[in-house]
């Protein structure tokens, strides 16, 4: 694979872009999420670029209503495995937040 097209396949997806070449980019990014999870975790960022190609796709108005649909399900469901994989920040108490600022 080039690196242009490697790089293309990470970037904000474009709605110009025909729904063929999102499809693949989200399928190929999922095997790549997939076959990374198993090594060292999940990938926040890969997960959130996965979720913007299906949001992306959902949105994609020559889409039958049933691919939409599936699209914004789907859309949905890896925002909560991204939501899921964030860390959880240290919860700070009032008093250091008034001498923070």
């Amino acid at each position: 694979m080039h690196s242009d097209a490697r790089t293309s396949l990470f970037e904000e997806p474009d709605t110009a872009t025909k729904p063929e070449l999102l499809v693949s980019a989200v399928l190929h990014l999922m095997s790549h999420y997939a076959a990374n999870n198993s090594e060292s975790g999940p990938c926040l960022k890969l997960g959130s670029i996965i979720e913007r190609h299906l949001r992306a796709l959902a949105d994609f108005p020559d889409l039958s209503p049933v691919l939409r649909a599936t699209c914004q399900q789907l859309s949905d469901q890896w925002a909560a495995v991204v939501e899921r994989a964030r860390p959880e920040l240290p919860k700070r108490g009032f008093l250091h937040r008034l001498v923070r600022v």
